[in-house]
């Protein structure tokens, strides 16, 4: 079988003349050139490699490279008056919690913004534990602590009522798993169950709603059409994600292939996998007033 060596660069003409024997007899150079720049995010390069260079690869690869998420690190703009998607990530009660917003220009250009949260007691060895500075990302603003050892749902639902009183909230996804709990706090703190109903939405982890969203995610960050603002929390979640496909090439966040946490990241994805894909929504003003006076 013809197939590229491993000690030659991938994404070089050396490497697919390598692998594709009737290269100098009538096959589309061009469009095997071009496949070639899937070295920009790795979960393609995953894919070209094994289809086109004939190389035995693993399926689980990170998502996106370093280079293509740092050109992405521009400053979000102001949120005010703006549409915003936002979504929540639940862990266990002692661990990472996430929530994230998001934003759709006119040209189409996504501003993220994402909390993270911490119980204050057991911050040190939490961080041992997750192999992450969490101490100094508090103490710099990235992180904020909550009081005692776990962080308690009706802390979560009156930050969800803050932001919903600040921002225009289009939709707000969450993971079906712990979210009944945390409903429950959201009606102590002043939701209706009509407000739920109508602004809420259910994000499944699975690869029928995870692959659009994977899908748009990556093609706003090779398009350079994301700012997150560098928070280094969300640096390194997104940093570990690993991919996962099934038998129909839908693709998913693999968590349990993952090498650390990927809670923020997965939590922008669901912000964004929220959002009508394709077009930029529109102002609402009448929908802040309607949540604010409530």
């Amino acid at each position: 079988m013809y197939s590229a060596p491993p000690d030659v660069d991938p994404f070089t003409e050396a490497a697919l003349k390598a692998a594709n024997p009737l290269w100098d007899y009538g096959q589309n150079k061009d469009e095997l050139r071009a496949m070639a720049t899937a070295r920009r995010m790795p979960s393609l390069a995953t894919r070209y490699r094994n289809l086109n260079l004939n190389q035995r690869v693993a399926a689980a690869t990170p998502f996106v490279s370093p280079e293509a998420w740092s050109a992405c690190g521009g400053e979000p703009i102001n949120f005010e008056g703006k549409s915003v998607y936002a979504a929540i990530d639940l862990s266990e009660s002692g661990d990472l919690t996430v929530l994230a917003l998001a934003h759709r220009d006119q040209s189409g250009t996504w501003h993220a913004k994402v909390h993270f949260f911490l119980p204050a007691e057991g911050l040190h060895e939490r961080a041992h534990a997750d192999h992450a500075p969490y101490d100094i990302w508090s103490e710099a603003g990235y992180i904020e602590l909550t009081p005692g050892k776990v962080i308690s749902y009706t802390f979560l639902a009156e930050r969800v009522r803050e932001l919903f009183n600040e921002y225009a909230i289009e939709k707000f996804a969450f993971d079906a798993w712990h979210f009944s709990a945390l409903k429950d706090a959201l009606l102590r703190v002043g939701f209706t169950e009509s407000m739920i109903e109508n602004k809420f939405v259910a994000f499944q982890q699975g690869f029928k709603s995870m692959s659009p969203a994977v899908r748009e995610l990556e093609t706003i960050i090779m398009e350079g059409k994301l700012k997150h603002g560098n928070n280094p929390c969300l640096n390194w979640c997104m940093s570990n994600v690993a991919i996962e496909r099934n038998a129909t090439n839908e693709r998913k966040f693999a968590k349990r292939k993952s090498i650390g946490r990927v809670d923020g990241a997965v939590a922008l994805l669901m912000a964004i996998g929220s959002a009508p894909q394709g077009q930029a929504a529109e102002f609402d003003p009448e929908t802040l007033v309607s949540w604010v006076d409530v």
